[in-house]
């Protein structure tokens, strides 16, 4: 059982953590998870919060990940989506696909979204984050505030772009907007503070209130219960 200490790191974790705050309900569940582009600790990240969970990775490259990293995956697709194919990833096989900031470094992003839509289960979940156009009109920073801070930026997508290509795959989409989330705001100070200690940079500090981020969840559309 969990300690009241455990309790509430996790509480907090869910609550910062935005690509994990929407399934919290299916934590402790077997759940499959697909995670488009898993650098920056995302393995060990997501087996922490979802720890029955099937884990599943597609990124081209090694990017800032740890030995703890690779023992968590249960399979890696080394993949360019780009340039490779997905056919070797099975179709309605997964629960929560995750496409966080991922969309963005990609020409062909329209595309590979129809195919990797194709990999939620019937029920199941996507969340998709990417730069929101007003991105644009944001200074920059270290650690990316405005679009072209990341020379990797080469496409920026519209949501309705996004949106349609989930429909046309037998999505109900559950939202469209801007990301705010409330608690990284409020607790605003206090992360700058924490990542200027540790030399981290803090442009992503400002994205909450800044309004840097857009993200879509959608649920496949369960047929079978209309059969």
């Amino acid at each position: 059982m969990e300690s009241v200490k455990q309790r509430l790191k996790s509480i907090l974790g869910f609550a910062l953590i935005e690509k994990f705050k929407y399934f919290r309900h299916l934590r402790n569940k077997p759940v499959k998870i697909l995670d488009v582009g898993c650098g920056n600790r995302s393995p060990s990240k997501t087996k922490k919060f979802f720890p029955l969970c099937e884990y599943h990775c597609i990124d081209k490259e090694f990017y800032n990940l740890a030995d703890e990293d690779f023992k968590v995956m249960d399979k890696f697709f080394n993949k360019d989506l780009e340039k490779d194919l997905l056919e070797d990833i099975q179709d309605n096989y997964y629960d929560i696909v995750i496409m966080s900031h991922v969309i963005e470094h990609i020409k062909n992003g329209l595309e590979v979204l129809d195919k990797i839509s194709q990999k939620v289960k019937s029920g199941g979940y996507i969340y998709i984050e990417f730069p929101d156009i007003n991105s644009f009109n944001l200074p920059s920073m270290k650690g990316t505030l405005h679009f072209c801070d990341d020379e990797t930026h080469i496409r920026c997508y519209a949501p309705h772009e996004i949106i349609n290509i989930l429909l046309d795959n037998d999505f109900k989409i559950i939202f469209s907007r801007t990301r705010r989330n409330m608690y990284r705001i409020l607790l605003m100070p206090f992360l700058i503070t924490y990542h200027y200690i540790r030399q981290v940079p803090i442009a992503g500090d400002f994205w909450d209130i800044t309004g840097f981020a857009y993200q879509i969840l959608a649920q496949k559309k369960d047929r079978e219960k209309y059969c």
